[in-house]
């Protein structure tokens, strides 16, 4: 669908109107969202494959992801949608107050390339859970599985419900102009900001997913295999092409070289002593990518790791020690390269996290209390694992999102819902008491009205 010819009047008429308020209406949208589901999944793997050369466990815990999300979203919406009381201050009694969760109107979901997929319909399901109706821009670096899910959304919705339109930058810009009544985007911080400067123009409500430096501190009593083979699986995981994932290492002097051993070993027990032939290690989305991460390698001291191919865009899980005044540790890496970097302790590691912005995920691994205490209580992030990567993203009943820097909103769940619902306030009065204190002239009630209220 070309956006010039996108019309999104219709779209917001509909929730104007009242149409998808409804129980009904909106279960009726999620159930063909579970159609939809089963006719893609296997070419959706094969698309996922050929756009990032994902392998099928991978790609298919993008398809469980959505499902995960509307398993929740159908059997919660009658509880999502239902009022909820609000308690009324005695002095205004008789009355009753309550919030009302309502649908925002037509929104707009900018999915990213590297899960394509599930970046673009968890969104989705949330929005028609709450009632509205959705205009999907997925990634122009994920050709196919666009392509495949242009087709896919046409065969199952009606177009006044959700319509996708696929293009590159100029499209998105052209939608940003579109009256949306909320824009959900996920991707990098540079786009978020163009995305908010576009919505403010209009004051368009945003949900910004975005990612950031997200730091894994090891301290010296975590159990290092353990420890070693999540980092790992986190890391490598989409070919490092998560937001989530790990980004650079902040070990202790007691346990970094072993850890670095341990780690190196892990890759090598998953992909194999060369993983460009391993079925279970992914490749880069693009060439561009590829660039800007061998760039990054610049000044590094190469730890393991580091063969690379530009023509098929493999490049090898890479352990890197690094300084913080090197490129690698200037920007989001997105990719699989692990820097190491030594600390005395916790403290001094915290520190150096709270000197930069506030990252989508802190880990730590460690089983002291009172140190998981200190994480807790000294820092800011979207969230928290301990001694943990990456799952907290696959809870849909934890609020996902950054602060700062890497992101503002909340995503999964029920947070999903209330993000794309307008929250109403109600209160609502009879007529058999009205008390003509409330009413000038006011005389010398001050005082009285001090003592009464306060």
């Amino acid at each position: 669908m070309a956006v010039q010819i996108l019309d999104i009047a219709p779209m917001r008429l509909l929730v104007q109107q009242g149409h998808s308020r409804s129980y009904a209406w909106r279960l009726d949208q999620l159930q063909r969202l579970r159609k939809l589901l089963l006719a893609i999944e296997k070419p959706l793997l094969a698309a996922l494959a050929a756009d990032l050369g994902k392998p099928a466990l991978e790609g298919y815990l993008e398809i469980s992801g959505v499902r995960a999300e509307l398993n929740l979203a159908q059997r919660e919406l009658r509880n999502w949608m239902a009022p909820k009381p609000a308690a009324v201050p005695y002095v205004h009694l008789p009355a009753q107050a309550w919030v009302q969760p309502e649908p925002l109107g037509c929104v707009l979901v900018l999915g990213p390339w590297n899960y394509p997929f599930m970046l673009l319909f968890k969104p989705l399901v949330a929005a028609l859970a709450a009632g509205n109706t959705a205009v999907l821009k997925p990634s122009e670096q994920t050709a196919q599985v666009a392509a495949l899910l242009a087709e896919a959304v046409a065969n199952h919705f009606d177009p006044s419900v959700v319509a996708l339109v696929q293009g590159g930058a100029s499209t998105a810009q052209e939608l940003l102009q579109l009256p949306f009544d909320h824009i959900f985007f996920t991707g990098g911080a540079k786009i978020g900001r163009q995305v908010m400067l576009a919505a403010a123009t209009q004051l368009i409500p945003v949900t910004l997913e975005l990612g950031g430096k997200n730091p894994c501190i090891v301290l010296d009593d975590a159990n290092l295999e353990i420890t070693a083979r999540r980092i790992a699986w986190g890391k490598f995981f989409n070919a490092g092409q998560t937001c989530v994932a790990p980004d650079y290492v902040l070990a202790t002097a007691g346990i970094r070289k072993p850890l670095e051993e341990a780690i190196k070993a892990a890759v090598e027990s998953f992909f194999g002593s060369d993983p460009s032939l391993s079925a279970s290690y992914g490749r880069l989305v693009n060439q561009a990518q590829f660039d800007r991460l061998e760039a990054l390698l610049e000044g590094t001291q190469l730890l393991s790791g580091g063969k690379r191919d530009r023509k098929t865009l493999y490049f090898a899980p890479t352990l890197v020690s690094a300084e913080l005044s090197q490129p690698i540790m200037q920007e989001e890496i997105f990719g699989p390269l692990l820097p190491f970097l030594e600390v005395a302790d916790l403290a001094s590691a915290i520190a150096l996290v709270n000197k930069g912005e506030h990252p989508l995920a802190i880990y730590l691994f460690s089983q002291n209390r009172e140190a998981q205490e200190l994480l807790l209580n000294s820092s800011q992030s979207g969230g928290v694992v301990l001694n943990d990567v990456v799952l907290q993203a696959a809870f849909s009943t934890l609020p996902f999102g950054g602060v700062g820097a890497s992101g503002m909103g909340r995503g999964h769940g029920r947070h999903g819902f209330e993000t794309f619902s307008n929250l109403r306030s109600i209160l609502k009065r009879g007529f058999q008491l009205d008390l003509p204190f409330r009413y000038p002239p006011y005389g010398n009630r001050l005082s009285w009205l001090r003592r009464f209220l306060d």
